[in-house]
């Protein structure tokens, strides 16, 4: 089982940034990958980015030279660095871990951008 606890979401203006963490628990040995989704009213969760246990990353288009997602291996966190937000990046953004044949996912938080 693995536990995870996003934090550093709230309410930002167009332009500015934010960075939101993700510490994991349990059986973190058992992570292959972890990554952030979002998901805005009325639209399906979208992968923002993700990590591999090796370093690799993965960005959606729409965020691309905007975001960095990174990874603190003595820490068991990953991070979230969003700059030049858009009133579109607002969304509750979800912190994900994917092992085999499993997924864990935090509880989520808020990001909101004002224009």
């Amino acid at each position: 089982q693995v536990h995870l606890v996003e934090s550093g979401g709230g309410l930002v203006q167009t332009g500015g940034s934010l960075r939101l963490s993700c510490a994991a628990s349990g059986s973190i040995f058992s992570i292959n990958a972890m990554g952030w989704y979002r998901q805005a009213p009325g639209k399906q969760r979208e992968l923002v980015a993700a990590i591999t246990s090796g370093g690799s990353t993965t960005y959606a288009d729409s965020v691309k030279g905007r975001f960095t997602i990174s990874r603190d291996n003595a820490k068991n966190t990953v991070y979230l660095q969003m700059n030049s937000l858009k009133p579109e990046d607002t969304a509750v953004y979800y912190c994900n871990a994917e092992a085999v044949r499993v997924q864990y996912w935090g509880q989520g938080t808020q990001v909101t951008v004002s224009s």
